[in-house]
This record gives structure tokens, sequence and C-alpha cells, in this order.
């Protein structure tokens, strides 16, 4: 992604370790990381954070990882990105204690049941192609209540793909899918939620469109 970003200027990255891979990152693995998170088109640390679901990382790893994570991002003064699942509570205490003025940006937004708790914390929530799912009317009910100044739309690709190509490998050009169905059930037109969303986007992280 770093690379990629070098060599087309419509690419930004960020860096992270996300929480499967969380036992990976012991002090040399954090200088590359940090080395990488200085390069001037990196735009935020992450994704990072917690997954209790697949638990592909002891839980306390985990959280030292993310921890590490959090200062990373203060010291550079960087965005959090952050993934959270089945791990709402100890995600949130530690970001209550650690993240301070940092901008937040919940990754991939399956929070529902949080949604008030993570708009009085001043984040961002990203939305990603589950939203689009049959099953998945609490995040729709979620994203139609978000403020506009805090809406994010996302792909998550590879993975996660969009109704109506759910199932296949997810492709960034299909972002209009998700876009479209947070739109319906906010009640606007899309062209406001790509203009409100794409502006969130240059706030968070700082980047300029060429073109």
């Amino acid at each position: 992604a770093v690379a990629a970003a070098g060599d087309d200027r419509r690419v930004w990255a960020t860096v992270g370790v996300h929480p499967h891979e969380a036992a990976s990152l012991d002090d040399a693995a954090l200088a590359r990381l940090e080395g990488l998170a200085r390069r001037p088109r990196v735009v935020a640390v992450g994704e990072c954070g917690l997954d209790y679901y697949r638990d592909l990382a002891p839980r306390e790893r985990q959280r030292e990882a993310f921890l590490a994570q959090v200062g990373l991002a203060r010291r550079l003064g960087l965005p959090l990105v952050v993934h959270v699942r089945e791990a709402a509570d100890d995600a949130l205490a530690l970001l209550d204690r650690e993240a301070g003025d940092l901008t937040v940006v919940l990754h991939c937004f399956s929070l529902a049941d949080r949604l008030d708790e993570c708009l009085a914390r001043g984040w961002y929530l990203s939305f990603a192609g589950n939203v689009t799912y049959r099953n998945a009317g609490d995040l729709r009910a979620a994203a139609a209540r978000v403020p506009a100044d805090r809406l994010l739309v996302e792909t998550d690709a590879p993975f996660l793909a969009p109704v109506p190509r759910r199932g296949r490998r997810n492709r960034p050009a299909w972002l209009v899918h998700t876009a479209r169905l947070l739109a319906e059930v906010r009640g606007e037109p899309p062209a406001a939620l790509a203009a409100a969303t794409t502006e969130n986007a240059r706030r968070v992280f700082g980047i300029t469109l060429e073109g």
C-alpha cells in the first residue's frame, strides 16, 4: 500500500498490524511500522484493534499491540483506524484511557448497539459492504442516525463485497453499491452522500484530491 501510494497520486496508505497478527508486533516490528507511518503519503495508523471473534492471537497480545499502535498514532499526530469485533468493552475502555484527542475511525462499523457511545466520543463511523446484507437491519438503522459529518464509507476489499456482488472478491469500484444503500436508508440523494463522505475523508485524513 505504501509503495502504491508513492506511485499513484490517487492513492494514500494507512499502516498497522491487524489484531489477528498482534503476536508479530515486537519492538523491531513496531520500529518498522513507525518508519512506514512517517512516509509522506501515509495518512493513518491502522487498521488495528481487538478481535475476540476469531481469537487468532492471544487477547493480551492483542491489547498490547493495540496500545502500542494508539501510542504510535499519538506520537505522530495521525488518525487511528480501529477494528473491533466481539470486543467492544475492552476496545472502548482502552481508547477512553489512551486515545486522548486522537481522531478515531471505527472501520467496518459493527457496534450498532453502542452507537450513541461512539458518537458521544466524537468518533467517525465507516460502513462497509456488510451494511447491504439482508440480516444487517441493525447496521442500517445505525447508519440512518449517524450525523452527516461523522459518516464514512469503505469497501474492506477484498472482503465483504456488497449486494449485488456478495460472495465475490470485493473491489474498490463496488463502493458505489454501499454508498447507494446508505443514501437510501438515510433518505438522501446519492450525490449528497458521496459529497459528504468525500469531504469527511479529506478532513479526517488530511488529503487533497487532484483533478
